[in-house]
């Protein structure tokens, strides 16, 4: 969810070696949310897949990755060259600071980086990487550090590039445009929802990650969170960005037309693209007003045949006003309710009683928050209509149980629960997740699949966002296991594939991922994304670090 991947892919095969070339995948700097990973992404490698006690393990089947001999190693002479560009305060060695930089944010992941780099603006992220391109320096661009695939940390010892100094706004139409925010890459996400808010606007996405990871990230990434349902995903929020290529030409797409037709709309590519042709530095997206109520339902259901019941139900009858319908299975309310990761004692289950004071978070139920947003003048209409829905939906059997929020604050402490799931299951111990887009029926078949699967050895947790059929599988055990992650992977992805599903809803490929590919885009696909990615290098100028068979820094960027 919110950090770069820079994925530095080195391997730039000419076309004529390519064919014919099996696809095999191995990673090496992959970022959670922003490194750029140092080898390569989804492509052809012919000589980095020789075992060695040296390389590293990231798979349930070992698949080892070494760091590519092209790569320079950092010299005095470079330090003195960024220090000159960044002033000493933006080059960072500092053993603490480099240790969080190297370490994603389920400690699953750690690079061994000696440099942190901060640029302040796009013409000194262009030097930077333009620099790193002339002395074949691997590169990693990172934002908040809070993927969940390993795509925002060093896999080696590449060069950090962190753009959170990059977080101005730097303009707002609210009369003209409607809405129309330009702001830079490193503006954390919780800065510009409060910004919007007091200027009586709201940001069509909101992450439980929103506290740390930034904008350009998420955008890499195309992160999708809690409002897609209503206002969609990126593609359509984000009008414009700017993106500095691998040798620091800068493209300038920032453009704030709602209609733009004159060729290839190439903002499209950088959107989701985690990083792979270029480092997002600046962002125009598209702000809807601001309703000015807004209310949440949570709700039980007996089955998770009624919660897909509920939701088309809710999209008939509550379709204007619908901006979220999430899900969390019995196992993750049961996590919630045990845990004090809430702040106090026993808040969890506090907050989810009904009038009547009665708890439904004991009972094998499943339970889905529901938010709905609606304009002041109407709102007495607009609650009627809700208040018949959920008394219909209990009457008719569909909900077992649930209450309405009655103020801001029980409003807030629902949506607590839901965000803090992954907090939650980090304190429980070790957790193995993932992130898959499914066909809505056959959704949680998956979770019970792999409940039988796994058995007594580990718990599944599922949690997700069922009004757009994203599922987030959890596998909590006391600690991390490889007789269990064997039994999850590929297992996990052959039922995704097999269903037509996608092993990445939201969080992008990164290291974890990436190799697994083939499982959700056909040879075909894949091979185009190669032959995309290697037009994009044969038209850059200056690519002084290449020789026939080799690019040099590939960035791969994530929210």
């Amino acid at each position: 969810m919110e950090k770069w991947r820079a994925a530095d892919r080195l391997l730039k095969f000419s076309s004529r070696f390519a064919s014919g070339t099996k696809l095999t995948c191995t990673i090496i700097n992959y970022d959670h949310t922003h490194p750029l990973v140092s080898e390569c992404c989804f492509f052809p490698i012919p000589f980095y897949c020789c075992k060695s006690k040296q390389g590293k393990y990231f798979y349930s089947v070992a698949t080892t990755v070494h760091r590519n001999p092209l790569f320079s190693i950092i010299s005095p002479d470079d330090i003195s060259y960024f220090k000159t560009l960044l002033g000493e305060r933006g080059v960072v060695q500092d053993a603490l600071a480099l240790d969080a930089a190297n370490t994603d944010w389920m400690g699953k992941y750690r690079g061994s980086s000696k440099l942190l780099l901060q640029p302040k603006n796009t013409e000194e992220v262009s030097q930077i990487l333009k620099y790193c391109n002339s002395r074949c320096l691997a590169v990693v661009p990172q934002g908040g550090n809070t993927g969940l695939v390993g795509g925002s940390v060093p896999v080696f010892d590449e060069v950090i590039i962190n753009v959170g100094l990059m977080r101005n706004i730097l303009s707002f139409d609210k009369v003209i445009v409607s809405g129309v925010l330009v702001c830079e890459a490193g503006c954390i996400l919780e800065n510009l929802i409060s910004f919007l808010d007091d200027e009586g606007f709201i940001m069509p996405l909101d992450l439980g990650a929103k506290g740390s990871c930034q904008i350009g990230g998420n955008v890499s990434t195309n992160a999708g969170g809690l409002r897609l349902l209503r206002y969609g995903s990126l593609h359509g929020s984000v009008l414009g960005l700017e993106a500095v290529l691998a040798n620091g030409t800068v493209l300038d797409m920032l453009g704030t037309l709602r209609k733009d037709n004159t060729g290839y709309d190439l903002k499209h590519l950088f959107i989701g693209s985690e990083g792979s042709l270029g480092i997002v530095t600046k962002v125009s997206i598209l702000t809807p007003p601001k309703l000015s109520s807004v209310n949440i339902a949570f709700l039980a259901c007996e089955d998770y045949t009624s919660c897909q019941k509920l939701l088309l139900e809710a999209k008939k009858k509550l379709g204007g006003i619908l901006s979220a319908f999430e899900f969390l299975d019995s196992d993750a309310m049961s996590l919630v309710s045990s845990t004090t990761f809430l702040g106090t004692e026993n808040h969890g289950q506090e907050v989810i009683k009904d009038k009547h004071g009665q708890d439904f978070t004991s009972i094998d139920l499943r339970a889905l928050p529901l938010e709905f947003w609606y304009s002041y003048a109407s709102g007495s209409i607009f609650m009627e209509n809700l208040e018949a829905f959920l008394l219909h939906s209990v009457e008719s059997g569909l909900v077992a149980n649930g209450v309405l929020a009655q103020d801001i604050n029980q409003a807030s402490s629902f949506w607590h629960i839901r965000e803090g799931l992954p907090e939650a299951l980090m304190k429980a111990g070790a957790v193995y997740k993932y992130d898959l887009s499914l066909p809505l029926e056959k959704m949680y078949d998956l979770v019970e699949e792999m409940r039988v699967q796994i058995g007594p050895a580990a718990k599944v947790v599922a949690y997700g966002h069922l009004g757009d059929g994203n599922l987030h599988l959890n596998i909590s055990a006391p600690a991390y296991d490889d007789n269990i992650l064997a039994k999850i992977e590929p297992f996990v992805y052959e039922w995704t594939s097999k269903n037509r599903g996608s092993i990445s809803a939201e969080h992008g490929l990164g290291l974890m991922k990436a190799a697994k590919i083939h499982y959700s885009k056909s040879p075909e696909t894949v091979r185009l994304m190669i032959d995309f990615d290697y037009c994009v290098f044969e038209l850059l100028p200056d690519t002084s670090c290449l020789d026939d068979n080799h690019s040099i820094i590939c960035l791969c960027l994530s929210a």
